[in-house]
C-alpha cells in the first residue's frame, strides 16, 4: 500500500458525494473556545442534566418498587420490567436529547465519544459533571419520596452480589459497556444516519435495547452499572461503606469497555474513519 496516496476521511479531508448522501465531518478540535459563547453549548448541559435526573428518578423508583413487591408474583414486575425500564427510558430520553445535547446520559459514551474526536474535551467534562449531578439529584428525589423502601432495599445501588468476584463484576462491566458504546458508535456513524434518515427513530431505538439486554444478562451479578453516572448518584445519596469499596469497577469497567468499543469501531473496523486509495490517474 502506497501510504503516501492514502487519506483517512474525516481526519485529513472532508468528502461529500451527490451519490453518497452524506458526508464525513473533520474531527473535532480537542478545545475550542468559541463553543463557550454559544447559548446551544449551555442548553445542551442543561438537557443532559434532566435527561440523567429523570433517568435515575424513574429507574430507581422502579428498583425500590420491585423489590419491595419481590415476593408477590402479581404485584412486582420482575427483573424483566426493570430491565424494560432501564432500557425504555434511555430509548425515550435519547430519543428527546440527541438533537440538543447527543442524548449521551452517561459518562462511557461521552468519553467515547472524545475518543472518537466527535466533541470537545470541554464539552466532554461538562456533559459528565451534568450527568453525575444530575443522577445524583434524581436519587435524592427517589429517596426522598420513598424514604423507608430506599433505606431497606438498598437504594437501588451498584455492589457486586454475593458469590461473584471482583474481577467477574469487572467483566461483565467491560463487555455490557462494550456492547452499549459499541451500538452508540453504529447508530451515530454519518453513513447509517443519512440512510435512515426517513426514520428517525432507528438511532434511540438499538440503544435502548442494548441497555435493555445487558440489564437483563448482568442485574443478577452487579445490578448492571455500564453507566458511572448512574453507579456514582446512587452510591452517594446511599452512603454506604461497601457501595464505596465497589464503586470502583463501576467507573473503570465502563470507561475500558468505551475504549474497546471505540478501538474497535472506529480503527479496526473503520466504519466511520475509513481509508481509501487516493487515484493519481484523475
Amino acid at each position: 500500500m502506497d501510504t503516501d496516496n492514502d487519506i483517512e476521511e474525516g481526519v485529513n479531508e472532508q468528502t461529500t458525494s451527490e451519490n453518497q448522501g452524506y458526508y464525513q465531518p473533520f474531527v473535532t478540535p480537542l478545545i475550542e473556545a468559541k463553543e463557550l459563547t454559544k447559548l446551544s453549548f449551555y442548553r445542551a448541559i442543561i438537557a443532559e442534566f434532566v435527561a440523567t435526573f429523570l433517568y435515575l428518578y424513574l429507574t430507581i423508583q422502579t428498583i425500590i418498587g420491585y423489590k419491595s413487591h419481590n415476593n408477590d408474583r402479581c404485584g412486582s414486575i420482575g427483573l424483566l420490567g426493570v430491565a424494560w425500564v432501564f432500557g425504555g427510558m434511555i430509548f425515550v430520553l435519547v430519543y428527546n436529547t440527541s438533537s440538543i445535547s447527543g442524548g449521551h446520559l452517561n459518562p462511557a459514551i461521552t468519553f467515547a465519544m472524545l475518543m472518537a474526536r466527535k466533541l470537545t474535551m470541554p464539552r466532554a467534562l461538562m456533559y459528565i459533571l451534568a450527568q453525575c449531578s444530575g443522577a445524583t439529584c434524581g436519587c435524592l428525589l427517589a429517596k426522598a419520596l420513598q424514604n423507608t423502601n430506599y433505606k431497606v432495599h438498598g437504594g437501588g445501588v451498584n455492589e457486586l452480589s454475593e458469590g461473584y468476584s471482583r474481577a467477574t463484576g469487572l467483566g461483565v462491566e467491560i463487555v455490557g459497556t462494550f456492547i452499549l458504546v459499541y451500538t452508540a458508535l453504529s447508530t451515530t456513524d454519518p453513513k447509517r444516519t443519512a440512510r435512515d434518515s426517513h426514520v428517525p427513530v432507528l438511532s434511540p431505538l438499538p440503544i435502548g435495547f442494548a441497555v435493555f439486554m445487558v440489564h437483563l444478562a448482568t442485574i443478577p451479578i452487579t445490578e448492571t452499572g455500564i453507566n458511572p453516572a448512574r453507579s456514582f448518584g446512587a452510591a452517594v445519596i446511599y452512603n454506604k461503606e461497601k457501595t464505596w469499596d465497589d464503586l470502583w469497577i463501576f467507573w473503570a469497567g465502563p470507561m475500558i469497555g468505551a475504549i474497546g468499543a471505540e478501538i474497535y469501531y472506529e480503527h479496526i473496523l473503520q466504519a466511520h474513519l475509513t481509508l481509501y486509495r487516493k487515484s493519481t490517474n484523475r
